[in-house]
């Protein structure tokens, strides 16, 4: 099993930062792929980066050039930098761990809010 805690959320301005953190624990394989979700109420969960064990990453095309996803695999971290943060940005952020052998794993999310 793989336990996921998301940290880092929190209310913003526009315009504004965050940092969001997740650190993943348990039986960790070492080839996987890390990723952030989001969901906002009344919407599906949607990718928004991942990355992969390789450092190969993906963006939604919504955060492309506001967003870097990264990660420290030697501590089982990801990282989400969320800068120009947008109010359709609110939404609660889930990291996601899969790896091909084993169910996808979530975390339990994160809040974030973005104010106009």
């Amino acid at each position: 099993q793989v336990q996921l805690v998301e940290s880092g959320g929190g209310l913003v301005q526009a315009g504004g930062s965050l940092r969001l953190s997740c650190a993943a624990s348990g039986s960790i394989f070492r080839l996987n792929t890390m990723g952030w979700y989001r969901q906002a109420p009344g919407k599906q969960r949607e990718l928004v980066a991942e990355i992969t064990s390789a450092g190969t990453t993906t963006y939604a095309d919504s955060v492309k050039g506001r967003f870097t996803i990264s990660r420290d695999s030697a501590k089982n971290m990801a990282y989400l930098q969320m800068n120009s943060l947008k109010p359709e940005d609110t939404a609660v952020y889930y990291c996601n761990y899969r790896h091909w052998a084993i169910p996808e794993y979530w975390g339990q999310g994160t809040q974030v809010t973005v104010s106009s």
